[in-house]
């Protein structure tokens, strides 16, 4: 089954390589853009989780608002790269 629908997208790219292409890079935009759902919770998950530890630990705010931060900023690389590939492929 799967070789049948290979087959058949392989022939109709060959016959609308235009339309094809353009089609399968707004469909990797689409899932590219997907990817920034990830970051978005992972990012809330730890915002949350630095909330409860100022309130269990207040004296150490400081040091957490930086932590906090830092990871923060690393978590949304990911998004970034995704909406990089996204716009990198819009522009085909």
């Amino acid at each position: 089954m799967f070789t049948t629908i290979f087959n058949s997208m392989i022939r109709f790219a060959t016959e609308y390589n235009q339309y094809f292409t353009s089609g399968m890079a707004y469909l990797g935009a689409g899932i590219a853009m997907i990817a920034g759902f990830g970051p978005a919770i992972g990012q809330g998950y730890a915002a949350g989780k630095a909330a409860e530890a100022v309130s269990r630990q207040p004296e150490v705010q400081g040091k957490i608002l930086v932590t906090t931060l830092v990871t923060q900023a690393v978590a949304e690389t990911t998004g970034l790269y995704a909406l990089i590939v996204a716009i990198l492929l819009l522009g085909k």
